[in-house]
């Protein structure tokens, strides 16, 4: 097929959704109207309640514990971790569909339930999948423009400029820039917006692999696969527990409610109406900070360390002088811990037992399994840490090293094509809802020594 034939076809597949809207759109045109009814409802009953007091501390320490922040798909609780739409991971991966003999949660059945709240019927998960299959077709200029950025940028950089070069494609900012929508209508562009980019954003990652790490060697798309079956299969990974090991990966780390770094970004940027090309974009430059999507890497690279130092077949008590000495040093104990989480990160627990499935007889993912044992009762040991408990990260960058995948800076990748299900659902719910411009007020030293200094407090 030529690159004509391919616009053409682009052209009526896009023509065929946009006139039957597909399930989930028809879905989301009856939701939207009662949801926002809600919405003003819960306004009107709680809308002079407070949520919270802000501290100095608070306010200059990174916002940690201030609630100020409207995003309805997701929410994370200290004890029990992330829920979405109020289904915890367990739950998720017990009613979500499945691939065929698969095990894990399949990222186009969450993607329905973070729009819609509901679990999708077969019929509907089926449509998901088919429109997704129509819309991620990419045109040869944006392979070609893929295939000439330079090597040696790095592979979120490289993300975050395809993204904006998509951006070219926005219905919503055609249509806006033309007069052409109101505000009611503006959720129904960044579905479609989103919906592409969902679509898309598969290939574009494989793309951006084969491109820098495999000589620019394309693998075609197969579209009897699923969403993430047919990335790990455009990547080059084709056993059956790859597949698997990615459709758990994509759905776990989704969402993570609204306050982390990318989430926040996204939303922050589509409350200017910055359409979700735009807006993503910006969420992945935040996710490509070391502090927020590096994390897995950082771990990974400590297991290998402490392998390099102490051997193979590492007793408990080295485990533990290994950690006190990396405490000692000034540094932390990567994957363990965590900003909200005062428990067992869920995620965790699901990769350990994804491992236990799959796995047999691979010194690191063994490593990983003793340290859950060791590492926690040594953090507790010392005051300062509140949460002694391994993250999501503490697993799955082992996981991913294991199948093959030892390109550690692609390994952040991998998340922004997850993250992209979380922040999708909640630009177009946000749109839907109406939501203002975010703008937050902000303070001085010099306002806080006025405001709570010794002259205020002698008044």
């Amino acid at each position: 097929m030529n690159t004509k034939q391919k616009g053409l076809a682009q052209l009526f597949y896009r023509s065929i959704y946009n006139n039957t809207h597909g399930l989930l759109k028809q879905r989301m045109r009856d939701l939207v109207p009662v949801k926002q009814a809600l919405l003003r409802d819960v306004r009107k009953r709680y809308g002079s309640k407070e949520i919270c007091k802000v501290t100095v501390d608070q306010a200059i320490g990174g916002m940690r514990n201030v609630f100020a922040l409207f995003y309805d798909a997701s929410l994370l609780d200290a004890k029990t971790g992330i829920t979405m739409r109020d289904y915890n991971i367990p739950e998720l991966q017990e009613y979500l569909q499945k691939g065929e003999n698969g095990h894990e949660p399949l990222p186009e059945a969450l993607f329905w339930l973070l729009c819609t709240g509901d679990f999708p019927s077969e019929q509907e998960f089926a449509d998901l999948q088919q429109e997704w299959k129509h819309r991620g077709q990419l045109d040869s200029q944006t392979q070609n423009f893929i295939l000439s950025l330079p090597k040696q940028a790095h592979p979120m950089t490289m993300l975050s400029q395809t993204l904006l070069y998509l951006q070219k494609d926005s219905l919503f900012q055609q249509n806006y820039d033309q007069g052409k929508i109101s505000k009611p209508q503006y959720w129904e562009y960044f579905y479609e917006d989103a919906m592409d980019l969902l679509a898309k954003i598969p290939r574009v990652a494989a793309l951006i692999y084969r491109h820098k790490y495999k000589n620019g060697e394309i693998i075609s798309a197969d579209n009897n696969l699923d969403w993430a079956g047919n990335y790990a299969h455009m990547l080059g990974y084709n056993k059956f527990e790859v597949r698997e090991c990615l459709r758990g990966y994509l759905s776990i780390h989704a969402d993570h409610e609204g306050g982390n770094v990318s989430a926040h970004t996204t939303h922050l940027v589509g409350s200017a109406l910055a359409d979700p090309y735009l807006s993503y974009s910006a969420g992945v430059n935040g996710l490509a900070g070391p502090l927020h999507g590096l994390a897995n890497q950082e771990v990974l690279k400590w297991l290998l360390e402490m392998r390099d130092e102490l051997g193979e077949n590492i007793s408990n008590e080295k485990i533990q002088d290994y950690v006190l000495t990396t405490i000692r040093e000034g540094k932390v104990i990567p994957g363990y811990g965590h900003a909200v989480l005062r428990y067992t990160d869920p995620r965790f627990i699901h990769q350990k037992e994804f491992a236990a499935r799959h796995i047999k007889n691979d010194p690191l993912v063994d490593l990983v399994r003793q340290c859950y044992h060791v590492i926690p009762p040594v953090l507790k040991t010392i005051g300062k840490i509140q949460n002694p408990w391994p993250n999501v990260d503490a697993h799955s960058g082992v996981l991913l090293y294991h199948y093959g995948m030892r390109e550690f800076q692609y390994y952040t990748v991998v998340f922004a094509v997850s993250r992209a299900l979380g922040c999708m659902a909640n630009l177009i719910w946000s749109r839907a809802f109406g939501l203002p411009i975010e703008r937050p007020g902000s303070i001085t030293m010099r306002w806080i020594e006025e405001k709570y200094g010794e002259n205020q407090n002698s008044k």
